[in-house]
């Protein structure tokens, strides 16, 4: 595409995917050095085996990794460059060792050795990877970055023209990103030191960027950021610098003297961006005001990031200034990432477990598998506070397959004591649907448990990516599990799903419903779902069922069952399981 995360972004978002920093740094730079992460992970873990033994950290092994193919050192018979290449590589080395004021090993970083079973305990339960090793990255990428743009300079001045070197390829592009990044950086901090006016910071991007993406093709996304960075230059003065930060994301630094100026320069900005070829772009802006020009650049572009993630969020307006409180999401996403991995390995995850009822029997007819997290110092933190934060950085995975495991568990501690158990539903999170890692996980599970297929049901959420969906859904069809599709009724496709998916239950989405029962035409709707159902031969579940009103209407319209706080709250297994037992005892 031409647009990146900065290194340091990329970094920090794979360390918080559990892979080790000399992965991380190395993988930071994976896709301008021409390699797939995967290839890059691989090559990254064969030069870190001294970071494994509590030796020289990882960053420098794979710091040198990133000259030696960026600049070229591997060809062994230019041997000007190789002298070149010692020179810059014992210059990163020293570098390093001075900013990190000589820890250049891991135990050092850490104050623990990994290699000892009793440090690396402590190491996971207090979280000092995602504490320690932040600094030594930083530091490594920006002595690259340095590094890497004074090699730039060096070759221009030898008349060197990288376009001419075939093999310069890459570094063409890793020169190209940090020099963009670096110059607007650094106008955007003389701007902030000498301006005589305020200084505003205003980050924007596309909402439901993917959604464009999935429905027009990449080709049309790529189109539409190289209209907006076109329309920023005409429309942004000298004095006023912008750039694309990574993907849909924009920054645009601007003086001005009354907050007015900046909420005017956005609305000339979005009316000269909001439709490209017929297609409607809807932006969202976040602004910070600087007020300590003292405060470091890149805290300030986080004030204004948090400013327009709160703005993607409103549905009142697109335009929203930093307020202090946005940093409370700042601390909560650094306290959710830190501690993550340690809610795993100490099982602070939890699994909840909503019944699930028939309306004529007023019996249990199964349950869903819920997630909970108990941490031992702040209590209950409830999935609205960390879910959206996992999804994002990949650790779903992990959750996910935390509570599939938990759910086998309990079907099989229910058929060990002859216990009639039900159909325990897990959530399927669309982080799996590209890859077949869950099928494997899932069969694995069953395998090991000894549990039936019928017993463990796969609960998909409606989303506009049908394609996915209907793949992921036929594989899992195919290995003989029941497939509910999430949230029937919500998104925006359903019909089309139903029609290209091989689901056997639907769950009527608590909104969708609630919004039938406002009129008589939508009960006539939600009756028609009902018949539409049946004539498909598809189970179907009204979820968030809470009054007795809904539960009349649901039964005369012949939707059975149900799901919802008016029967019963999501609750500890253990809770669930007394259910079962007195159920069982009155049948």
């Amino acid at each position: 595409m031409g647009y990146y995360m900065t290194h340091k972004e990329k970094a920090e978002q794979l360390l918080h995917q559990q892979y080790h920093c000399s992965q991380a740094l190395f993988g930071a730079y994976a896709e301008e050095l021409g390699l797939d992460l995967k290839t890059a992970f691989k090559i990254s873990t064969c030069f870190g085996g001294g970071m494994r033994q509590g030796g020289t950290c990882g960053c420098i092994t794979a710091g040198l990794l990133v000259l030696g193919l960026a600049m070229g050192f591997y060809d062994a018979q230019d041997k000007e460059r190789e002298i070149y290449g010692n020179k810059k590589t014992a210059e990163f080395t020293r570098m390093f060792e001075e900013r990190m004021q000589g820890d250049v090993f891991c135990r050092d970083i850490l104050g623990k050795d990994i290699s000892k079973p009793e440090d690396m305990a402590v190491i996971r339960k207090e979280g000092l990877i995602l504490q320690k090793c932040p600094r030594a990255l930083n530091i490594a990428i920006d002595i690259l970055d340095e590094l890497l743009e004074e090699y730039c300079g060096d070759m221009a001045k030898n008349s060197i023209d990288l376009q001419d070197i075939p093999e310069n390829d890459e570094m063409e592009n890793v020169l190209k990103s940090i020099g963009k990044l670096r110059r607007f950086r650094r106008n955007a901090n003389h701007l902030v030191y000498s301006a005589t006016k305020n200084v505003g910071f205003i980050q924007f991007d596309i909402r439901k960027f993917k959604i464009v993406n999935d429905l027009y093709g990449e080709k049309f996304g790529d189109e539409i950021l190289d209209f907006i960075a076109d329309r920023l230059g005409e429309i942004c003065r000298a004095d006023q610098f912008f750039i694309n930060l990574r993907s849909d994301v924009f920054m645009v630094v601007t003086e001005y003297d009354k907050e007015d100026e900046l909420e005017e320069f956005i609305r000339k900005l979005d009316a000269a961006i909001c439709n490209y070829k017929n297609v409607k772009i809807q932006m969202s802006y976040g602004v910070y005001t600087v007020e300590d020009k003292e405060m470091e650049l890149r805290q300030m572009e986080d004030r204004a990031a948090m400013a327009r993630k709160a703005a993607k969020n409103s549905i009142v307006t697109n335009i929203l200034f930093y307020k202090e409180q946005f940093k409370e999401s700042l601390y909560n996403r650094k306290f959710i990432e830190e501690n993550m991995q340690t809610a795993i390995t100490e099982r602070q995850f939890m699994m909840y477990l909503q019944p699930k009822y028939s309306i004529a029997k007023n019996e249990i007819i199964g349950a869903e598998a819920l997630v909970r997290w108990k941490h031992p110092e702040r209590g209950m933190i409830f999935p609205d506070q960390f879910i959206p934060i996992i999804e994002e950085n990949g650790f779903i995975r992990k959750v996910d397959y935390y509570i599939w495991e938990e759910a086998c568990r309990f079907i099989k501690k229910c058929e060990e004591l002859s216990i009639t158990t039900c159909p325990i539903s897990v959530n399927v999170s669309r982080m799996h649907l590209g890859d077949d890692e869950c099928i494997k996980v899932l069969s694995d599970l069953i395998r090991n448990t000894g549990i039936p297929k019928k017993l463990l049901e796969l609960e998909i959420t409606e989303t506009v990516d049908d394609q996915q969906v209907s793949m992921k859904a036929f594989q899992l069809k195919e290995e003989g599990y029941t497939l509910l599709m999430d949230d029937f009724g919500s998104g925006y496709s359903s019909l089309n799903i139903l029609l290209e998916t091989p689901f056997d239950v639907i769950k009527l989405d608590k909104r969708f419903m609630e919004n039938m029962m406002l009129s008589g035409k939508g009960r006539m709707i939600l009756e028609q779902v009902v018949s539409m159902s049946e004539k498909l031969g598809l189970g179907l579940l009204a979820e968030g069922v809470e009054t007795k009103e809904q539960v009349d209407l649901l039964q005369s319209i012949g939707c059975d069952q149900v799901q919802g706080y008016y029967y019963a709250k999501p609750m500890p297994q253990e809770e669930f399981f007394e259910l079962l037992k007195k159920q069982n005892s009155t049948v």
